[in-house]
């Protein structure tokens, strides 16, 4: 049934939630299970071609040749067939006794703190299973482009599109309830912290960052690959907002909402430099913590209030130890937010410029002169 892998990795593919809610912290085209369309414009076009293949042999093809059809694009930019998020390298490679297991290894799975999350995440994979045995999915490839890390990174288009995905299977008879993966969601991008100014909300969460493997280096021992994992992501999420009024701000640099279809509700990523490593990506852009986000007023040009979010403790000392349960590790992130330190004063603020390649994420890096 090579029907079955290519359904599974179409609708992988058409819900990017899928590769990056239950996934490790290290994501992107250099990690161990990087996406078909990460890293390679090229994979898609010759996924559907191995796909009009698979149509063409009317379904009959032998087990060499849908490992043959499919080994060299689920592999990740250097050919490793093992690094990619289905791995078939055990299926039934003809080269090798050991190769021919019958095994699909779904790599971007990482296992979740509690029983009840595994289950969740099991029953999704049954069910994906049991749903595409008798109804194959034949829905055409999007093209996301740069669009499938700058919004599904942050949480709020991450939870829509895994509803998306639920729905689906729910109309093929497999329904599985949204709140069944609330802690999935609450675990991949836990709340930083809120706060209310002037009657408007603003929500602070944690969002996805794709590290990227720098250029090798010497170093003692040998050559090595450092992983830039200087920059973070936020997601900022404001309610009952006036975009014809209020601006938000970080670190004085204007933030381009998103509206999210509900009135008044608007979102966006925020990426910055949190810390200085030896190897980073543009090393000559300081670490830009904390980072402050401001309601500012466009009509009495003066910040109304905010938020401030420190990276590391707020007062410059290095933990001893770690932290020995959850609730201490709440603690200490706990620690790092105020509910208040928001820029003082009167200032013009420019307005947002959205960026063409990422237009729902503000990158501080590119306004570090600023």
């Amino acid at each position: 049934r090579p029907d079955l892998l290519r359904s599974l990795v179409s609708f992988w593919h058409n819900h990017p939630s899928l590769s990056f809610m239950f996934s490790g912290l290290f994501i992107g085209p250099t990690s161990q299970h990087p996406r078909v369309d990460e890293a390679r414009m090229d994979a898609l076009r010759e996924l559907e071609i191995a796909f009009g293949e698979l149509d063409r042999m009317g379904g009959e093809a032998p087990p060499w040749m849908t490992d043959r059809l499919f080994r060299n694009i689920l592999a990740d930019m250097t050919g490793n067939t093992h690094r990619t998020e289905f791995c078939i390298d055990k299926m039934y490679d003809p080269n090798s006794s050991s190769g021919r297991r019958g095994l699909v290894e779904f790599r971007a799975f990482e296992m979740p703190p509690h029983a009840q999350m595994s289950a969740a995440q099991m029953l999704l994979m049954r069910s994906a299973l049991a749903a595409f045995w008798d109804q194959p999915y034949r829905r055409s490839l999007v093209r996301w482009g740069t669009s499938l890390h700058d919004r599904f990174m942050l949480p709020h288009y991450a939870r829509e599109d895994l509803q998306g995905a639920l729905e689906e299977l729910g109309q093929m008879g497999f329904g599985l309830d949204a709140d069944w993966f609330a802690p999935h969601v609450e675990f991949r991008f836990p709340k930083i912290g809120e706060v209310s100014v002037s009657g408007m909300g603003l929500e602070l969460r944690e969002a996805l960052e794709p590290w990227h493997v720098l250029g090798e280096e010497q170093a003692a021992g040998g050559t090595v690959r450092y992983v830039d994992s200087s920059a973070e992501r936020v997601q900022a999420r404001v309610t009952n907002w006036v975009p014809e009024r209020f601006i938000l701000a970080a670190n004085g640099v204007a933030v381009p909402m998103q509206p999210t279809g509900r009135a008044g509700e608007f979102v966006a990523g925020i990426r910055f430099k949190a810390w200085d490593p030896p190897s980073a990506l543009h090393p000559s852009v300081r670490a830009q913590a904390p980072l402050v986000l401001d309601v500012h007023d466009r009509w009495t040009g003066r910040s109304l209030g905010g938020l401030a979010h420190h990276i590391a403790h707020p007062g410059g000392r290095a933990y001893e130890d770690f932290p020995v349960n959850a609730n201490a590790a709440e603690a200490r992130r706990r620690s790092r937010f105020f509910a208040h330190g928001h820029t003082a004063g009167a200032r013009v603020l420019a307005e947002p410029r959205p960026s063409l390649e990422h237009p729902c994420t503000l990158d501080l890096r590119a306004f570090a002169r600023d």
